[in-house]
């Protein structure tokens, strides 16, 4: 009996009960869980048992970012990023883990004086990351050229004199490369051997050489240098992409994406959770490539630009333990996850959608607490998010502020309550996550719900609807959002902590609530000069060719020139990053508060690195602002879709499908791609097979084969339409179109084709017709007789068979009880070059010059034996 048709029986024996019970549709993401509530003690998957002590915690858990202060003040919290400037100093200092772009100062292992040098190795992190981008001595940013601390913009210092700083780096590859250096002046000494590699863990080592008597104030005002760095952090396996393989981190790109960097921490990070992939992600690895896309999504700019929705950058140590992470990556995109009753998490961000909500009615719920109001000790009538600032060289920062007047007013007093987003850098995205924290802040209707087994699916649901007509009459058809659930058996079976859901949460002007960019105290470096704050940055189409504008907020000093710098960001295919190329601006004017600068035209359609400066009128340089990424998309239209897309050729189609399709009189039309999945699956370019590529015009046609179109049928009268060439054995007769079998006797039905050379993979289809008794199945004959998968049902079948030394002929053989027909029989050697066998969808995307997606044709579905 399958499983749905015993949830079937099991629900209708329920239905005729006096308990009270709603219908519940089984769905894959939810059953797990309701089944093993059901049982007696407990319920296996595979070969592990999950029992209802390992359900009695957090089923559904959103950010702590607000929301649940009060509930949850003691949850474990990321470090300061101010901590990131100085180094750990512990005999057995805690593991560091980094993700995205941030400032970090690691854990020393090593400081040792000989002679006139200073040597130091920093632990950076605990795995190998993808770049090194900036350098600080204690809280000086230098520029380093050759491993060399160079005077551009150090005024002296680090390098006044005899005095000099080499700064060497490892990124953590596993085996890693000793400090050459280190080893020259140490290793006889037994300090810093060859031995000390420091495999799978990304360093920073440092030799200080001391200035002359003069000069060592100038030189070292501080002291002995402390370094820290800007990186860009882990790895992380991104499952839109399928070159990228969980199994393989070689394949893993570097990422701020919230969720997909979630995932790494749940499965992947060696001090993260250390979830398996297969039962975490794999189940629900569509719902997870939503909300990845999701925190992709292109939020508009009051100043013109997007950035992206959602991002994450910081770091933690095993101190803290993995659920520190966990918030501070779940605040970043107000996060819901979901730990499921089968070890599968599932994650929502923080955008409304009808897909993840569900719905309770009376008789799903056993009891309530509801609150109608704000108590006094809970109210709130200004939220002050705070976020990480990279523009003041990573430190914590308040945005501007959300505030309710009439209610501090009221009061009597200002009500003050911080969003901590620690590990989003964007300010922008702080006010974001402000809001949506603010309104729910403000809301009045909170309380908790005792639910029983039936409404286990709102349970795991970020929204439900509430269809209470009896129960809570002020609440019928009202949205609530699921704050936190747990397994409560005595309670009925869950407890489920909610707030009314806001309207409006997720609208968004920018040009009324983006806010004013925080301030930046002038920080000038050695030269005296102010580093530059960029307020937005924007790629810009003109006639095929881009340009990067970049908007800095004013210094007020009209003596020095801004310039701008960009690089290709991957100049290699392998993450190395191209060449700084410099763009003085010395006619720009400030205007409104903001300098415009612009580049000359940059490389096409890349992403690129971007930072500005200051340059006196001594020709020093102030320090280089935070770099910030662009794309330079030359054509930012999609093409129009293709006027026509069309199987051609007839079947059978063997190892091959060929199509043909048209554009439109469109001139941003360039490419079309083609892709492929199993029939009947949802399409989504990033996770389909891409098949092909053929460049194209506007207003012409084309034609396109997946596959080996040369292979012919090796079976000679295969329709059966004479009874010609075959070899029947006893009880085979070929009339009517058809070779018949009659029950007696088992024998071949054979034909002498090709069969070689042994080992070769030949494929087949043939049709079962009018059978009643038995079974057929195919045959290579002669040699090593090979034999195929027997057929008991009528039906048109497809497979392989690899063929052995000595066979010389192929047909069928069958059970002495069959009783049937075949009819239609195929049989081809495979080559690399044959599409799959087996029934598929095609569709075909059309792309602009920038590989801008037009709107997708398809699906054309297509048998391929």
């Amino acid at each position: 009996m399958s499983f749905h048709h015993r949830m079937m029986l099991q629900r209708y024996g329920l239905g005729c009960t006096t308990s009270l019970y709603s219908e519940v549709l089984f769905d894959p993401i939810f059953t797990p869980i309701f089944t093993a509530v059901l049982g007696t003690g407990g319920f296996a998957i595979g070969a592990s048992t999950i029992t209802y002590a390992s359900l009695a915690s957090a089923i559904a858990t959103t950010a702590i970012s607000i929301g649940l202060q009060a509930l949850l003040a003691q949850a474990p919290k990321p470090p300061k990023p101010e901590d990131g400037r100085a180094p750990l100093n512990q005999a057995i200092p805690f593991r560091i883990y980094a993700v995205g772009r941030t400032r970090v100062a690691g854990a020393r292992m090593m400081w040792e004086a000989k002679g006139s040098n200073l040597y130091s190795v920093q632990a950076i992190a605990g795995h190998r990351i993808k770049s090194f981008n900036r350098f600080y001595l204690n809280d000086d940013e230098v520029t380093v050229v050759d491993n060399v601390v160079t005077p551009l913009t150090t005024g002296g210092r680090y390098g006044a004199g005899s005095a000099n700083v080499r700064l060497y780096t490892r990124l953590g590859a596993n085996p890693e490369t000793p400090y050459a250096e280190l080893v020259s002046a140490l290793g006889a000494d037994g300090i810093w051997t060859n031995d000390h590699r420091g495999d799978g863990q990304a360093s920073l080592a440092m030799r200080a050489h001391n200035a002359d008597a003069q000069d060592q104030q100038t030189a070292f005002p501080y002291g002995a240098p402390s370094p820290s760095v800007e990186i860009d952090g882990a790895y992380c396996w991104d499952f839109r992409d399928p070159a990228q393989s969980p199994t393989d981190p070689s394949t893993w790109t570097w990422t701020r994406n919230s969720a997909v960097i979630l995932a790494w921490h749940l499965c992947f990070n060696e001090f993260g959770f250390g979830l398996d992939y297969q039962k975490a992600l794999l189940p629900v690895i569509d719902l997870w490539k939503e909300e990845a896309d999701i925190c992709d999504e292109d939020v508009p700019l009051a100043g013109g630009g997007t950035e992206k929705r959602y991002q994450c950058n910081g770091w933690d140590t095993t101190e803290n333990g993995p659920k520190s992470g966990l918030n501070a990556i779940l605040a970043t995109c107000d996060g819901h996850l979901v730990a499921r009753g089968d070890g599968a998490r599932i994650l929502t961000v923080g955008k409304f959608r009808e897909s993840r909500t569900a719905t309770l009615t009376d008789a799903d719920i056993v009891g309530h607490n509801i609150q109608y109001g704000v108590l006094f000790e809970d109210e709130c009538n200004r939220l002050v998010p705070k976020f990480t600032y990279p523009a003041t060289n990573y430190t914590s920062c308040d945005t501007d502020f959300f505030e309710d007047t009439d209610a501090q007013i009221a009061a009597g007093r200002v009500l003050t309550m911080e969003g901590s987003y620690e590990w989003c850098h964007q300010w922008r995205q702080a006010r974001r996550l402000g809001k949506r924290d603010w309104l729910r802040q403000r809301q009045e209707v909170k309380g908790s719900l005792d639910v029983r087994l039936s409404g286990i699916n709102a349970v795991y649901a970020r929204w439900v609807r509430l269809e209470t007509p009896k129960r809570l009459p002020k609440l019928d058809g009202k949205l609530v959002e699921n704050r936190r659930s747990i397994v409560a058996l005595t309670k009925g079976g869950f407890t489920m902590d909610f707030i009314e859901h806001p309207d409006g949460i997720d609208d968004w002007n920018p040009a009324t609530e983006e806010g004013q960019q925080p301030p930046v105290p002038p920080a000038p470096n050695a030269s005296e000069i102010p580093t530059p704050v960029i307020n937005l940055i924007q790629a810009k189409a003109n006639g095929g060719s881009v340009y990067i504008r970049v908007a800095i907020i004013d210094p007020e000093d009209g003596s020095l020139t801004p310039v701008v710098r960009y690089r290709v960001a991957d100049a290699d295919g392998l993450g190395t990053p191209g060449a700084w190329v410099e763009q003085p601006n010395p006619s720009a004017e400030p205007s409104g508060g903001y300098i415009d600068l612009s580049t000359g035209n940059v490389p096409t359609d890349k992403v690129l690195d971007i930072q500005a400066a200051f340059i006196a009128s001594n020709r020093r340089y102030s320090n280089w602002s935070v770099t910030e990424t662009v794309t330079s998309t030359s054509d930012p239209t999609p093409p129009a879709a293709l006027t026509s897309f069309a199987l051609t050729g007839s079947a059978p189609r063997l190892g091959h499908a060929a199509f043909a399709f048209s554009t439109g009189n469109d001139s941003h039309v360039r490419s079309v791609e083609m892709y492929r999945v199993p029939s009947g699956s949802a399409f989504d370019p990033d996770t389909a097979t891409l098949v092909g590529t053929r460049a194209v015009g506007p207003s012409a046609s084309y034609s396109f084969t997946d596959g080996d179109d040369t292979r012919t049928n090796l079976f000679a009268n295969g329709g059966f339409d004479t009874d010609t060439v075959w070899s029947k054995g006893a009880g085979w007769t070929i009339a009517s179109g058809k070779a018949t079998h009659a029950a007696g006797s088992a024998n071949s039905l054979l034909q002498t084709v090709t069969l070689t050379p042994a080992g070769t993979v030949f494929r087949y289809q043939f049709d079962v017709l009018d059978l009643t008794a038995g079974n057929v199945f195919t045959r290579f004959n002669g040699g090593t007789v090979v034999n195929g998968v027997a057929r008991t049902a009528n039906g048109t079948y497809r497979g392989s068979m690899t063929s052995l030394a000595g066979n010389v002929s192929a047909g069928f053989n069958e059970s002495s009880t069959f009783a049937g027909s075949v009819d239609n029989v195929i049989l081809y050697p495979e080559t690399p070059s044959c599409a799959p066998q087996g029934v598929w969808d095609y569709y075909a995307v059309p792309l602009n010059g920038s590989d801008v997606e037009g709107p997708y044709s398809g699906p054309v579905t297509v048998t391929i034996v």
